[in-house]
């Protein structure tokens, strides 16, 4: 979330097991152009996922539910209710087999004459709001793309074309460390006061421009890491105690990385 709107991403791969993976749209919007506009991030158990879709789609088409609520909170309440209806149906059957209730939210947004609003709904419906202190959210496998996501957004000097940038990083970032997270990527661009989504793409798994923006970044990170400090390494039993590593200004070289090519992998990747 930042001051001029909102970026939703999302994977595509569900399993259950290793022999049961799949790819599934995790990313799905309810959209009353000019008047309102929902994007609902899903992740956790399918089944139960899909049946609190169905039941949200089934109220929002008769008029009720995000169709008709009056605020982004009242939008997020109807969420978390419609999972708690859910868990009403089905918990007691799954925990009964020892498997927990494992659905979570995001949802983001906007109604007319009311500011874009993101939100998170926990398994039991509850909601929590992202703030301008901590504008971003997260559900699934959060990890490995959260450094991203803490060094790079900042709610009043985000742009949403950075943040675009800054959540295909964290997802690819993601599904480079676990096998879980997978092609394609869903990427939604939300400016406030649009009141319908305008920008959206998604990413397949061979798709050039993630290809490239992927072998830039893991370009920029070796020709970081050249430009840092030097260390040196004492071996010789006349360093101090506890100083035998060593920054070294001045010692990290400015060597520049060869520009990789479009698709290819950076060499030692």
């Amino acid at each position: 979330m930042t001051k001029y709107g909102l970026v939703m991403a999302s994977d595509s791969r569900t399993n259950a097991g290793y022999d049961q993976v799949n790819t599934t749209r995790k990313m799905h919007s309810f959209t009353i152009p000019g008047q309102r506009v929902f994007t609902l991030l899903s992740s956790g158990s399918l089944s139960c996922t899909q049946s609190c879709l169905t039941l949200l789609q089934r109220e929002f088409d008769q008029g009720h539910g995000l169709a008709d609520c009056e605020s982004m909170y009242d939008a997020a309440r109807v969420v978390g209710n419609t999972m708690r209806k859910v868990a009403d149906l089905d918990r007691e059957a799954l925990e009964k087999d020892e498997f927990k209730f494992n659905v979570h939210f995001i949802m983001g947004g906007q109604i007319k004459g009311k500011p874009p609003a993101l939100y998170l709904l926990y398994p039991q419906g509850n909601p929590l709001q992202a703030t301008e202190d901590s504008p971003y959210l997260q559900i699934g496998e959060i990890k490995y793309g959260r450094p991203i996501l803490d060094r790079g957004i900042q709610y009043d000097r985000t742009t949403l074309e950075d943040a675009c940038k800054l959540a295909l990083l964290s997802i690819d970032s993601t599904m480079k460390s676990n096998v879980t997270v997978g092609p394609p990527i869903d990427l939604m661009a939300y400016r406030e006061n649009d009141l319908e989504v305008k920008s959206y793409r998604r990413f397949g798994k061979d798709d050039p421009d993630l290809a490239k923006i992927r072998a830039r970044w893991e370009a920029a990170l070796r020709a970081g890491i050249l430009k840092l400090p030097g260390v040196k390494l004492t071996q010789d039993g006349k360093a101090l105690p506890g100083r035998t590593i060593e920054l070294i200004e001045g010692q990290g070289g400015e060597a520049q990385l060869p520009e990789p090519q479009q698709g290819a992998a950076p060499r030692g990747s």
